[in-house]
């Protein structure tokens, strides 16, 4: 079989070079063998690397006979569990994106703006002025508070404060490149008790199965109609036969929801507040645009189009998934006139289609004007994936993006701590920014005249 160029080194540094600096060596194969390159980051499987929009579109939109996504995405497996809409393909795929859809729609999903707000105004009350701050501590206090109340109506009381303990101490686990290594190098998970990494992670999963399992429980024995929570949604949902998910599919969704739904959010959010005070441009023109809102509805401000930019742009520059889900190629194929054979694995590079300089202009420049000039096609700008394999909450992540935003640069004035580097780094098996406590308070914040700034 004949497959696309690969890097000029043993297969065993790519997976090295993949876990400990994957943005270089994407950069680097790109460089060296242009829009399509293989890698060997599996002991059996070639993965081909495609980052031209064509090649993109192709692989969406092919049939899903030749294409499978179930078996690819097992590195999160351990985590999610077997019936994590991530892990799933074909009809039981289909099944339960229909059961998850009615939370994420637009009307439900505004009933949580309050919940985002209130919280977001009661973190940043404890940031102290003149005092440097951890970004990602704050934003992921928010995005799991906002996660935990928004899924299961939990704001308070023992399972509340366990589980959000025992998120945070497993997501800690798995963050750094050395544990990373136990999701990529399935040797290393041995489980020699709980001081070992990976028979930590099994005790920690399952005390947080325990506490998942138990509120299940509990919502089945004491059903309450009025509840709006996500939860309550997954449990009264009926598939086309009329029956509800398990107890089995409802722990792996609310898994997969607790952990990519507010460990991204909060990258995405720490992101942000980076690039907005590192460029005064940027943040002059957001300033001016909130401080000319004034609608009784706050939820509306997520409406404001540089608002909306300046999270686009942020999600395009350093996207939280590098690459979108493989597919398994299941009978020949071509792709651009490429052809593949059963067995290797297809995906989209995410970040390399961002820093397509025909696409994107100088990409390495934070310039959130770029989405008010051009209307960037679902092959072109992907940072949720694409095709059934999009991300579900996509639309509550930007909704709630946009209002913590706007509630943090509303209520308080931040500066960033001088000639402290942040760079990308590899979280677990996302991209997010470096730790340290590189932002500080700088007092309330006092509304700007309209006419200082033009937007």
């Amino acid at each position: 079989m004949q497959l696309p160029d690969s890097p000029k080194m043993p297969k065993f540094m790519q997976l090295i070079k993949w876990i400990n600096n994957p943005l270089q060596l994407m950069e680097a194969s790109t460089k060296a063998h242009g829009d399509c390159f293989t890698l060997w980051l599996t002991n059996k499987q070639p993965m081909v690397f495609l980052s031209h929009p064509q090649a993109i579109e192709e692989i969406f939109t092919t049939h899903l006979e030749s294409l499978d996504s179930r078996a690819s995405a097992q590195i999160l497996q351990p985590l999610l569990g077997n019936n994590s809409l991530l892990l799933l393909s074909g009809e039981t795929h289909q099944r339960q994106r229909k059961l998850l859809i009615p939370p994420f729609h637009g009307d439900r999903m505004k009933a949580y703006g309050d919940i985002i707000t209130n919280i977001t105004k009661d973190v940043i009350s404890n940031w102290q002025i003149g005092k440097a701050f951890s970004v990602r501590d704050s934003m992921q206090e928010i995005a799991l508070r906002v996660i935990l109340q928004a899924v299961f109506g939990l704001n308070e009381g023992e399972r509340y404060t366990q589980l959000k303990t025992r998120l945070c101490s497993i997501l800690e686990l798995m963050s750094s490149s050395l544990r990373a290594s136990l999701s990529f190098i399935p040797a290393l998970r041995l489980d020699l008790g709980g001081w070992s990494p990976w028979g930590n992670f099994l005790r920690q999963r399952q005390e947080i199965d325990n506490l998942l399992y138990a509120e299940i429980q509990e919502r089945r024995n004491h059903p309450d109609s009025s509840r709006n929570d996500i939860l309550s949604l997954m449990m009264s949902a009926r598939d086309e036969n009329g029956e509800p998910m398990s107890d089995l599919e409802l722990r792996d969704e609310l898994m997969t929801l607790l952990v990519a739904g507010h460990e991204t959010t909060a990258s995405a959010l720490t992101w942000a507040l980076y690039w907005i005070h590192h460029l005064p441009s940027v943040r002059a023109k957001l300033l001016a645009e909130l401080d000319s809102f004034h609608n009784a509805d706050f939820n509306e401000i997520t409406r404001l189009p540089y608002l909306t930019a300046v999270c686009q742009e942020t999600l395009r520059i350093y996207p939280i998934g590098m690459i979108t889900i493989p597919r398994i190629v299941k009978s020949p194929i071509e792709i651009m006139g490429q052809k593949f054979e059963p067995g290797t694995l297809l995906l989209g590079c995410i970040y390399l289609v961002h820093r397509r300089p025909d696409l994107y202009p100088q990409p390495a420049e934070f310039r959130p004007e770029r989405f008010l000039e051009k209307q960037y096609s679902l092959y072109e700008y992907l940072p949720f994936g694409g095709s059934n394999r999009r991300c579900l909450g996509m639309a509550f992540a930007l909704f709630e993006m946009k209002l913590v935003l706007a509630t943090i640069l509303s209520q308080v004035d931040l500066k960033l701590v001088e000639n402290y580097p942040v760079k990308p780094i590899r979280r677990g098996v996302t991209l997010a920014p470096s730790g340290g406590k590189w932002m500080i308070t700088t007092g309330q914040r006092q509304k700007i005249e309209k006419s200082a700034v033009e937007v």
